[in-house]
């Protein structure tokens, strides 16, 4: 299915639908945070963030999962419309990621080797996205973003500090969010004071 065809069936391409890009990252972080809190078990220096999505050994893993699932939507529509006429080359990639979100939620740790590897996409998604939108905006934020997101993931890497894969997971996704975020503030004021 083109770009074209799915801007068709989501019509919206106004500023309302800039706050999907806020709304998307909001509410996955929102079931995140509330899945750890219903999870006592759980602890940031052993666990990694998809032991609370396992379908078998987690009892949050619905609520996880939808989360993702959710997330992963909203900043589809997102980077499919209004995002995608603000960088265009970044919202392909920027799908890419919102997919590849959705596929942690969907073959969650119960899969095994293919949850890994859905996850690795996932993270892995994310570098190119960053480097598309400096490239495209010359944002400095996305460029901080990257930078944050390696090393989080290169200290653990090396042992610089110990904890779960939880951490630098939370650490490079919010790094992310944090320039997708601003696009669609960025995008929603500008149309908002448009004639």
């Amino acid at each position: 299915m083109s770009f074209h065809r799915l801007e068709g069936i989501v019509p919206m391409k106004g500023r309302r639908c800039a706050l999907f890009g806020v709304a998307g990252p909001l509410l996955a972080y929102v079931f995140i945070a509330i899945s750890i809190g219903l999870s006592p078990w759980f602890r940031w220096e052993r666990n990694a963030l998809s032991d609370l999505g396992h379908a078998v050994r987690s009892s949050v893993a619905p609520l996880y999962n939808f989360g993702l699932l959710l997330g992963g939507l909203l900043l589809a529509i997102y980077a499919v419309t209004t995002f995608r006429s603000h960088a265009r080359w970044t919202s392909y990639s920027l799908v890419l990621s919102a997919f590849s979100l959705q596929l942690v939620a969907v073959f969650d740790e119960v899969y095994g080797f293919f949850h890994f590897a859905v996850s690795v996409l996932f993270f892995a998604s994310l570098a190119p996205a960053s480097i598309l939108y400096f490239v495209e905006k010359k944002s400095r934020l996305a460029l901080t973003s990257l930078a944050i997101g390696l090393a989080s993931w290169i200290l653990y890497w090396m042992k610089v500090y110990r904890a779960g894969v939880a951490v630098p997971e939370t650490i490079s996704s919010v790094a992310a969010t944090a320039w997708v975020v601003y696009s669609a503030l960025k995008i929603y004021i500008e149309k908002q004071n448009s004639p």
